[in-house]
């Protein structure tokens, strides 16, 4: 039998329907019906066992990762990238440490990847109490950190890819201090999600040392991919670059002075605020920020859409809205941080 995602399977949707009220609990019934048929149609398809077991990993993890996560979903989260092989008694660790106790003692939680070094320093200044560590299974090097070994707040992956979109889609900010291939496979992932919009805008702030290891790798990018056509001006508001945490820290705080998120509805791009903007503030986001909005389409105060009922915790928060050209991530960043100064 072909199954179908829309209701055409007769029989066997209404076994998947008795499935899941036998089960009981079941959240959001016709997400999960989906996953049920796509479980099965993987099953119908697939022949190569490989590939299967990817899909049914995949699958174990991603739910496990949603079940940590899910009770600190109301807490500013901030990820921490950073070498492994970095020190306790090196400069980076220790400005890891201020760096992550300056953000708890805020109310942030900390995210790291669970090993040593720049993760370790991430863990330890935060306590284990507002840490969450995504560990990842390697035959070498990466094991838990002593912080974080029998914390409930540990997962450990088999697969990079979904400890990732932990990484990210459970974050408020990112902090990438120096580090090696995987360090900077982590930041230019940041960079390609926030410059195609694939993740909500986002504070970048890559933590420098007093050598100007990320002075000199953006000497390459500026030199190369800007002067290039690779990349282009307004990529570089995507990023911070300093030397001092507490400045780290003082640009993740501000991100989020009026600035609360972001949806797309039919097209029209709505950012929640935490206050409301005047109409005179509009006029100057507009006038500076012209390239983000499409052809003939202004900024206006709205109130929630209806198809934004499925938040309704974020119901009530004041809210502006308008066509957005996703050509300019990167300025929506500019837009958001100047939005927060009104």
């Amino acid at each position: 039998m072909q199954l179908r995602f829309n209701r055409t399977n007769n029989e066997i949707d209404r076994m998947i329907d008795d499935l899941m009220e036998k089960a009981g609990g079941i959240h959001h019934p016709e997400q999960t019906r989906e996953m049920i048929v796509a479980a099965l149609k993987a099953g119908q398809d697939t022949s190569y066992l490989a590939d299967l077991k990817l899909l049914s990993n995949t699958m174990k993890e991603m739910r496990y990762t949603t079940t940590v996560f899910a009770p600190y979903r109301q807490k500013k989260k901030v990820t921490i990238f950073g070498s492994a092989r970095t020190l306790p008694e090196e400069e980076m660790y220790k400005k890891c440490i201020a760096f992550s106790r300056l953000l708890a003692d805020k109310g942030y939680m900390i995210i790291t990847g669970g090993g040593g070094g720049i993760m370790q320093a991430g863990n330890e200044g935060a306590g284990s109490e507002a840490s969450f560590a995504a560990n990842i299974k390697l035959p070498f090097e990466q094991s838990a950190n002593p912080i974080m070994l029998k914390n409930p707040r540990l997962i450990t992956y088999k697969y990079f890819f979904n400890r990732k979109v932990a990484f990210v889609k459970e974050s408020d900010a990112i902090a990438v201090f120096p580090g090696g291939f995987g360090t900077l496979d982590e930041a230019m992932e940041v960079f390609t999600l926030v410059q195609t919009g694939k993740t909500s805008p986002k504070p970048l702030v890559l933590v420098d040392n007093e050598e100007g290891y990320w002075e000199q790798f953006f000497r390459f990018i500026k030199e190369r991919l800007l002067v290039m056509g690779f990349i282009s001006a307004e990529d570089f508001s995507i990023f911070t670059v300093t030397k001092s945490y507490e400045e780290a820290v003082q640009v993740i705080d501000e991100f989020y002075t009026n600035y609360h998120s972001i949806r797309f509805v039919n097209g029209e791009l709505i950012i929640r605020l935490t206050k409301v903007l005047m109409q005179e503030q509009i006029e100057m986001l507009e006038n500076e920020f012209p390239e983000l909005r499409l052809e003939g389409s202004r900024i206006e105060l709205i109130s929630a859409r209806p198809e934004e009922a499925d938040e309704p915790d974020l119901l009530d928060l004041p809210r502006i809205a308008f066509r957005f050209h996703h050509q300019h991530y990167g300025l929506l960043i500019a837009f958001i941080r100047r939005l927060n100064t009104f």
